[in-house]
């Protein structure tokens, strides 16, 4: 199944637990770093398209200095995404590959309505809080409101991730809360998997 929302929206939190309910993750955030990592082809084709000057010290991606690049230019984001995105894609189908045919597979990918893979999941779950909260956790985090709004500019709207999802999560309050629809979702994947199983 895939995950996703809108950035601040607590996405990893949920992620996180669903995975100590049982979950398996593939995490497209931790994958897309993975393949630009330090010494690999797809970080040598990334400095190549946008200068050796977003080289880190310690060889790796300056990845906040090509952020402001790109968040703040769709042409740029274009290009990049024009390498990242097969690399993305097939370590994904690697990593689930290696994983049990009958787990819970949860695949937590930010950009899952922008780039319109919805179908390729049996169901999709949406996590979704205020825009006003989003900003706020990530101030707190330490993204400046400007920064956070531009990279909201850039993603699908509530509305059109809500059109996606079979499930939505609301993470507007406290984590006992999340916890306690959690449960809830939990209990219906279940149910959604023996029901299959019991249909083979």
């Amino acid at each position: 199944m895939g995950l996703t929302g809108g950035i601040g929206s607590g996405k990893s939190a949920v992620a996180s637990r669903l995975t100590t309910r049982g979950s398996l993750l593939i995490d497209a955030d931790q994958i897309a770093r993975d393949v630009v990592g330090t010494g690999t082809p797809g970080l040598a084709a990334v400095l190549a398209e946008f200068g050796a000057e977003l080289a880190a010290p310690d060889g790796s991606l300056d990845r906040p200095a090509l952020g402001r690049i790109v968040f703040a230019d769709a042409a740029a984001r274009g290009r990049l995404e024009a390498i990242v995105h097969p690399l993305i894609r097939a370590e994904t189908r690697r990593r689930i590959a290696q994983l049990p045919p009958d787990g819970i597979v949860l695949h937590d990918v930010p950009l899952l309505v922008e780039v319109h893979a919805e179908g390729s999941y049996d169901l999709v779950l949406v996590v979704e809080a205020p825009r006003e909260l989003r900003l706020v956790r990530l101030e707190g985090r330490g993204l400046p409101r400007d920064q956070a709004l531009a990279r909201m500019a850039t993603q699908a709207t509530d509305e059109q991730r809500r059109e996606a999802a079979d499930i939505v999560i609301d993470n507007s309050g406290n984590l006992d809360e999340l916890d306690v629809r959690l449960d809830e979702v939990w209990r219906e994947l279940l149910a959604r998997r023996d029901a299959r199983a019991a249909a083979e």
